[in-house]
């Protein structure tokens, strides 16, 4: 199976409303906009859109809402994932009714199972979905991490067909370019390592960042592909503070905090996240104002 997800894959924040219940309308808004601003897909339900607090009948509405809205011009991906396989399947089941293009799915957390595992676990919802696969390595939060050798295996199954790299190590990323097809795309789970990502045979980008710049780093993908590197460079060291930036707190807060401030209802957090603290807000201000992505009148009390 061969599809292609895009390079810019923007990990959408879920709004919720002022009674904290999801803010569907406002999420149909927020799709449609990255659609038509750099994002060739869109991952819904995954963690920068607070998957865990979230039921299950909540994020199928999500993806119908999502999937509605994008139609034709972006690619949509579900956050299937969970630690039980069985859970995975049926949610991932589901999400293929509902028409979506692919799903995520990260390694199991919590209960850290061997490699062996690992594989089995991933094996058993291909095996039972006939939906495109990207696996989802991020050790940081789940607690284990998917060894490149257990990628390569996975990559033979018919229906993965790609894998979000977020252990934030290029040699990783290289050892999986080294021993999986060419045609298994490989993601940069990390704004700031994309362009290093490309590098080392990546394909782009599952981002945070591209709700605020996804324009700039589609041009910075594109620049890289056609060989323009300086290009490519320049616009890397451009974002650099921005990537950086929206990761001095857990995400998805600092993400959220930012689209409030350019006039998105996206509301705040569910516990245990919480909304960024105040006097966390001017360092945040003066990072996309830097960037241009606000004016300088916004009124950072009424953000709190």
């Amino acid at each position: 199976m061969t599809i292609d997800f895009g390079r810019v894959i923007t990990a959408m924040v879920t709004p919720f409303d002022s009674e904290g219940h999801v803010h569907y309308a406002e999420a149909e808004r927020l799709a449609a906009y990255l659609a038509a601003n750099g994002s060739d897909g869109i991952v819904v339900c995954g963690t920068t859109g607070e998957s865990p607090t979230l039921s299950w009948d909540e994020e199928y509405q999500l993806f119908q809402v999502v999937q509605s809205a994008v139609a034709g011009k972006a690619k949509v991906i579900a956050g299937t994932g969970s630690n039980s396989t069985s859970e995975a399947i049926e949610a991932t089941q589901k999400a293929a009714k509902l028409g979506v293009d692919g799903s995520l799915q990260v390694v199991p957390y919590y209960n850290k199972p061997p490699q062996s595992g690992l594989y089995q676990h991933f094996a058993a919802i291909a095996a039972a979905c006939d939906l495109p696969m990207m696996l989802y390595n991020i050790p940081g939060r789940t607690g284990q991490q998917l060894e490149p050798e257990t990628i390569a295996k996975l990559a033979k199954l018919d229906g993965i067909v790609a894998i979000k790299e977020a252990t934030g190590n290029l040699d990783i990323a290289s050892q999986i370019r080294s021993l999986t097809p060419p045609d298994f795309a490989i993601y940069s789970g990390d704004d700031s390592l994309t362009l290093p990502i490309l590098s080392v045979g990546g394909t782009g980008v599952v981002s945070v960042a591209s709700h605020l710049v996804g324009n700039q780093i589609q041009e910075m993908i594109a620049a890289f592909a056609s060989g323009h590197n300086q290009l490519a460079t320049k616009i890397h060291i451009k974002l650099l503070p921005l990537f950086k930036g929206l990761f001095f707190a857990p995400n998805p807060m600092p993400i959220k905090a930012a689209l409030k401030l350019q006039g998105w209802e996206v509301g705040a957090l569910r516990l245990p996240l919480c909304e960024l603290p105040i006097e966390s807000l001017p360092q945040l201000q003066q990072l996309l104002q830097h960037q241009g992505l606000i004016g300088t009148t916004i009124d950072i009390q009424t953000q709190a």
